[in-house]
């Protein structure tokens, strides 16, 4: 049940991201059919920019699905979200071009992003809660580490199914229709997550709940005044933990395959090919797949805060040295700089989906988990595409990657620091869970 319970969870990150992978690596692609009358840059930021709303919708996501999930259940919730993400995503493949219908076109696409932003912000805080509540305490973070693998193995299939089209379309082809099949593609991958996912039964820390003081369960309005007044330095440590992981995810995922292909030959650096650029990449969202796990499991032995810290520092020390390294060109040192930021992002990726959810109570989990993730995303993680295209712009800067990712490490480091160890130990408000493997060897 645990496994299922991993893998039917993982597979709403497999949506989330695949439709990221796409549409990162297709924002040149996707600027042209429908910002047509917009020159080159106005139109790549424009399209950053509808990017970018989908993630100002999160909130509201959050809001509504996370404290629903702790009124009816994370089952229910997580069985709606992923049908909406896949259909936003779908949505988006089937709209017209700007030549076909004018302003029509941005407009539509700006509601598929609409959809997409707020079923997300219902998805990730139910997922990481619906894994962290069917693990055992001393695997939480091997675990939950699978819900990242997920998000890579999401992100590295958009990505690719992007890369080989744009390999083997003529640009005419790719802009006519072939830019739209990826898109489709998002549909009957949300389907298979449906059918994962109704198969499962409720976690049993909510089915606990439910059966104990849960039956006398307050209104929502009563959840999101304990969460505001109760948690609040809880929420706040969330936030700033998610910012340092965040930014990071989305500094590597979604800006830099423009840095390498546009921003840099734009201001005479030597940059990477287009095909070249997405190609190193995926390489190194595969060796990051290998990695995630690994420290997934090793947080489970040596605790969660310190590789959480060592993701930190490497923010802090490492960031303008990747950064450099990319500005050299070539596909040495791009590899190089790309694998430097992916690391540290890892850091973060393997242990959070197990640290975040112990940070709060069964009644609220779900709830202030959501609400707190999905702000910190809101207003920095999926605006960094958009806040680095203007300050490059602005600027004319190319190390301004470096001076977020540092300032991130920064934020990051004080948060861990002040947060609890929660490696081996049971979730709040919910007994211990032993794996059979634990309980056999006490037998013995």
């Amino acid at each position: 049940m645990v496994k299922r319970a991993v893998g039917a969870a993982a597979i709403g990150n497999i949506t989330e991201w695949y439709d990221f992978g796409v549409y990162g690596y297709l924002t040149t692609t996707i600027s042209k059919v429908f910002f047509t009358d917009l020159s080159g840059p106005v139109a790549t930021i424009a399209t950053f920019g509808l990017f970018a709303v989908s993630f100002l919708i999160r909130p509201f996501g959050g809001l509504f699905f996370g404290p629903l999930s702790d009124r009816i259940g994370r089952k229910r919730v997580l069985s709606l979200t992923v049908v909406l993400m896949a259909l936003g995503t779908f949505a988006i493949g089937v709209v017209p071009g700007y030549e076909a219908i004018g302003i029509a076109a941005p407009l539509l696409v700006l509601f598929a992003r609409l959809l997409q932003g707020v079923s997300t912000g219902g998805e990730y805080g139910s997922a990481m809660t619906f894994i962290a509540e069917y693990a055992p305490d001393r695997r939480r973070g091997f675990l939950g580490s699978w819900l990242e693998f997920g998000t890579l193995t999401g992100y590295a299939f958009g990505a690719t199914i992007a890369t080989v089209l744009t390999a083997v379309l003529t640009e005419d082809q790719l802009l006519s229709w072939g830019w739209r099949i990826p898109f489709l593609i998002a549909l009957p991958i949300g389907l298979v997550g449906l059918y994962l996912r109704l198969r499962l039964e409720e976690t049993p820390a909510f089915a606990n709940y439910v059966s104990g003081e849960g039956k006398q369960r307050g209104s929502a309005g009563q959840e999101f005044r304990t969460i505001f007044s109760r948690y609040w330095p809880a929420m706040l440590l969330c936030a700033g933990l998610v910012l340092a992981w965040n930014v990071t995810n989305y500094m590597l995922t979604s800006y830099m395959p423009t840095y390498l292909t546009d921003t840099l030959p734009g201001h005479g650096e030597d940059g990477v090919g287009e095909t070249a650029a997405q190609v190193l990449q995926i390489v190194v969202l595969v060796l990051l797949m290998v990695v995630v796990t690994i420290l997934g499991r090793l947080s489970d032995r040596f605790g969660r805060r310190r590789i959480v810290m060592a993701g930190c520092l490497g923010l802090i020390v490492l960031s303008l040295p990747a950064v450099l390294l990319l500005r050299v060109g070539g596909d040495v040192a791009t590899f190089a700089g790309l694998t430097v930021m992916g690391l540290t992002l890892v850091c973060f990726s393997s242990t959070l989906p197990a640290t975040l959810p112990a940070m709060f109570p069964t009644h609220i989990r779900a709830g202030a988990l959501s609400i707190a993730f999905n702000i910190s995303v809101s207003l920095f993680g999926g605006t960094t595409s958009t806040v680095m295209g203007a300050l490059v712009a602005g600027t004319g800067d190319l190390n301004w990657p470096a001076y977020y990712l540092i300032a991130a490490g920064v934020v990051g480091a004080i948060c861990i620091h002040l947060t609890r160890e929660s490696a081996g130990r049971p979730l709040q408000g919910s007994p211990a869970i032993v794996s059979p493997d634990e309980l056999t060897g006490s037998r013995r």
